[in-house]
């Protein structure tokens, strides 16, 4: 099969360090090519993979100082994929609704997988103009906002099963990864600690967009001698950080997505405390993989009894569920439905 994968451009393909979108379209780009098929990646140019890699510009542009305008650079890379559509069976975007009204003239079935939190009341009066548009869901619960789009199947994230190592062993020390921003509530995952009396690793980024909730509602948190801030972290540091884990703390205040370091934590054996909200509920197995939790109560209680789950259960789970095998099989299903069923979307009527 023919494959067009399309990436931002934020981050390069892999990113060096924070960047879930990018990462999940490395490991479907790898896994699609070690299957044989030839995939075509529309990415930046710093990007590494065993595809055909399309550079749309210089590098990684979200630490680009010279670049003032993200979006020219995705219109062009756009435009770069459509002017190539027929060299492919199929062209799956990872951009959200940039690339909408291009893919509804295109004769080339176009999948497009939203990453991204749909609770906007900006993308209505948008959606249901190209509600025809054949759409993938990375949880259930994204879909709540939009349940009248043409949803074509939900799609959770899976992650090669040797990336991660296993670790059996329990460390002695909470981890928080992700970003410093409100709604990934930081605050929350320091004063969990504090209250079971738990060490705390924070290995998170802080875009320019939160510096001032991070000076101003963060950084005295930090004072206490239970919390260490690493910074921004890789994947070899991610690996130790959560694998030597007792446990990850999730505790989110916003409806996410998917939370891909939810699975990641799982791939290492390392239990997950989450918050109830969004697609939480969804990937955690409550009791198996670690607890969803409602309150800090609950939070320090679920704590003490995540230590103690059994490390090769949660390490199954994640082969079972959240492997890039089985997203991978998923997505090749939705490819070959597209195909097979569709030729181009009906264009509206010009008044």
């Amino acid at each position: 099969m023919r494959i067009a994968q399309v990436a931002p451009l934020a981050e390069s393909v892999p990113p060096a360090n924070y960047g879930g979108t990018e990462r999940v379209v490395s490991w479907l780009t790898e896994e699609l090519v070690r299957r044989g098929h030839d995939v075509t990646l529309f990415a930046s140019g710093d990007s590494r993979t065993s595809a055909r890699l399309v550079p749309c510009c210089r590098s990684a542009l979200r630490l680009d100082e010279s670049c003032m305008d993200r979006q020219a650079w995705h219109l062009l890379m756009l435009e770069k994929v459509f002017q190539q559509a027929e060299q492919f069976d199929v062209i799956h975007v990872h951009l959200e609704y940039l690339h909408l009204p291009l893919a509804r003239r295109c004769p080339v079935p176009t999948a497009t997988t939203f990453h991204g939190r749909l609770d906007i009341p900006d993308l209505v009066p948008l959606m249901q103009e190209f509600r025809d548009a054949p759409v993938v869901s990375i949880s259930d619960s994204q879909r709540q906002p939009l349940p009248w789009m043409n949803w074509q199947a939900t799609v959770y994230h899976g992650l090669p099963e040797d990336l991660l190592q296993f670790r059996p062993m329990p460390g002695d020390y909470l981890a928080f990864v992700g970003r410093i921003s409100p709604e990934k509530r930081p605050d929350r995952a320091i004063e969990i600690a504090k209250r079971a009396g738990m060490k705390l690793k924070i290995a998170a980024k802080i875009d320019d967009a939160d510096k001032e909730y991070f000076e101003t509602k963060i950084k005295s948190l930090m004072d206490d001698p239970l919390i260490e801030y690493i910074g921004e972290v890789g994947e070899s540091e991610k690996d130790e950080l959560l694998g030597s884990a007792c446990a990850m703390l999730f505790p989110i205040d916003w409806p996410e997505p998917f939370g891909l370091v939810m699975i990641e934590s799982m791939a290492c054996g390392t239990p997950v405390v989450a918050w109830r909200c969004g697609s939480v509920p969804e990937v955690m197995h409550d009791g198996v993989t670690g607890f969803v939790v409602d309150s800090l109560e609950q939070s320090v209680a679920a704590v003490q009894r995540a230590c103690k789950l059994d490390r090769a259960r949660v390490r199954a789970e994640f082969e079972e569920r959240f492997s890039v095998r089985r997203m991978a099989d998923d997505y090749l299903a939705l490819y070959q439905s597209l195909i097979s069923g569709q030729k181009r979307w009906p264009l509206p009527a010009v008044a």
